[in-house]
């Protein structure tokens, strides 16, 4: 165990305590979007294209109605901000197979790069942080991450997860 004057604090349920990972969770989130910000400015994009662009790339093939469950947006702020997209050719969308009342995204050619830019920012990010914590943080670090999220989106997360890469 670790030695209370200088390990972690064993009663991490206190206040103080939770009051500084709400701390922590807001200052990480303005952190790792200062970067995208700038280069979503650059080209009249925001947050919530920046959500659109980051989900569509890791799904390839989404719906709009799943790309509406996981981002938990109404769907009229989802059109407006997918219409921009679509309009700017960063997105492409395609009937479904069998229903072709579904729309499939994609992202293009041009929202793959602009994916890309925006992300590997964040990528190194991550990666410098993860190296610096290690495995055992890392995982606790996971652990946390999904105990934060909806219970259904945890366990959606984990069966994709466990069924490999989009």
């Amino acid at each position: 165990m670790a030695d209370p004057k200088t390990g972690p604090n064993p009663l991490f349920l206190r206040e103080e305590e939770l009051r500084q990972a709400m701390d922590l969770l807001f200052l990480a989130q303005r952190d790792v979007s200062k970067v995208p910000d700038k280069v979503l400015a650059r080209h009249g994009l925001g947050r919530a294209h920046h959500r659109v662009i980051y989900f569509v790339g890791r799904h390839p093939g989404i719906t709009v109605s799943e790309l509406l469950r996981l981002l938990q947006v109404t769907k009229q702020s989802l059109s407006r901000v997918l219409s921009d997209l679509v309009a700017r050719e960063l997105i492409a969308q395609a009937p479904g197979e069998r229903d072709r009342r579904q729309r499939r995204l994609k992202l293009t050619e041009a929202g793959r790069a602009l994916e890309r830019e925006v992300t590997e920012q964040q990528r190194r990010l991550v990666a410098t942080a993860y190296r610096e914590a290690g495995a055992d943080a890392v995982e606790g670090f996971r652990r946390v991450m999904l105990g934060l999220i909806d219970e259904t989106e945890r366990d959606r997360f984990e069966r994709d997860r466990s069924s490999g890469p989009a």
